[in-house]
């Protein structure tokens, strides 16, 4: 089969390629052509060399039709992935901080990606990453959440994702949608958004390389079109955010941090029931502590590193919370009193 991936040289992208690499499927690669994207292009081409599969790079940008016609053309099923995330995308730029020009990319460039696929003379299918965080506050609910849910979005990023959803819906192609879960990098980048999740939410994790599969399973499989589907880690991985940020963070040599880094507002983040697309897909395979033995190989040696610059790398993460920030200027004032960074410090690996 042969499957275009937008975005595939990002975090889901590089594991959907792979697992599809693995199963054989001839994948054609679209993203934007930046020094880093060349980098990790050349690395996923060494990745998939010995893989059944081929890989395929075409260089285009989301904006432009014309880019989009030929990577669609002669393609079986389009992976859409493309999209500017709240933090830490490849642009260099937030969804949150730009949001008109964020849309321009998302939604107008998803627009112009259906426009492209039905311009075939046999149009492509096309399974489109949504998220959960278009729930919106969730919280004060009952879990897990199901695909009976209202969705309530209060993020541009998750309102986009619900116009997205909705093109897709009537678009007049085979489509399917997958709603994913948090779906962490194998990055050296922690991301700034970990401090805006309230350590008592809860969360639900899914592995990217399982993302990946659940793609790779799916293009194949004739029930997953016309329909939506939660995708996320299992009950194994439904955690409150403590806990995630506990063994992250300690696995990867750097210990938990402080409380008051963390933010007290309620954040889009749930646990879900997957049990219909586990019992299709068979999925779920890892867990958390997988990510951390994924990550700490990924780190190799720069894990000493971490352990020899270990206070350093903590104050330079801290000083990326704007809610420690806030509270150690408010502590300078002399309106409150909090304690040293070091007081909550709290394990090695």
């Amino acid at each position: 089969m042969k499957v275009l991936i937008t975005g595939g040289l990002g975090n889901v992208g590089a594991s959907a390629l792979e697992e599809l690499a693995k199963r054989g499927h001839c994948v054609r690669c679209l993203d934007l052509k930046t020094r880093p994207n060349l980098r990790k292009a050349r690395r996923l081409a060494k990745v998939t060399a010995a893989m059944p599969g081929q890989m395929e790079m075409v260089w285009g940008d989301l904006r432009r039709p014309e880019d989009l016609l030929g990577a669609v053309q002669g393609q079986d099923v389009v992976v859409h992935l493309a999209f500017i995330i709240p933090k830490l995308s490849a642009t260099g730029v937030e969804c949150e901080a730009e949001p008109v020009w964020a849309r321009a990319i998302n939604v107008g460039g998803t627009s112009n990606l259906i426009e492209a696929m039905k311009a075939q003379p046999k149009p492509p299918r096309l399974l489109f990453a949504s998220s959960y965080h278009i729930y919106g506050l969730t919280q004060n609910r009952v879990p897990p959440l199901t695909l009976a849910d209202a969705v309530r979005p209060i993020e541009h990023y998750a309102q986009h994702k619900v116009a997205c959803e909705r093109m897709v819906r009537t678009s007049g192609l085979e489509w399917a949608i997958y709603r994913l879960a948090a779906t962490l990098p194998l990055s050296m980048q922690l991301d700034p958004a970990m401090f805006d999740v309230p350590l008592a939410n809860r969360m639900e994790f899914v592995h990217t390389r399982d993302v990946g599969l659940a793609i790779a399973v799916g293009v194949s499989e004739p029930v997953l079109w016309r329909q939506t589907w939660l995708i996320g880690g299992g009950p194994r991985c439904q955690y409150y955010y403590r806990e995630i940020a506990q063994i992250v963070l300690t696995g990867l040599g750097v210990g938990m941090l402080p409380e008051g880094a963390f933010s007290t507002k309620p954040f889009p983040t749930d646990w879900l029931d997957t049990s219909v697309s586990q019992a299709l897909l068979h999925y779920q395979q890892r867990d958390l502590r997988d990510y951390v033995a994924d990550m700490r190989s990924y780190l190799g040696y720069r894990r000493i590193l971490i352990q020899v610059f270990r206070p350093l790398i903590r104050r330079l993460l801290l000083l990326k919370s704007p809610y420690w920030c806030a509270a150690r200027r408010r502590s300078r004032d002399g309106r409150i009193a909090i304690p040293t960074e070091d007081a909550h410090a709290s394990g090695t690996a």
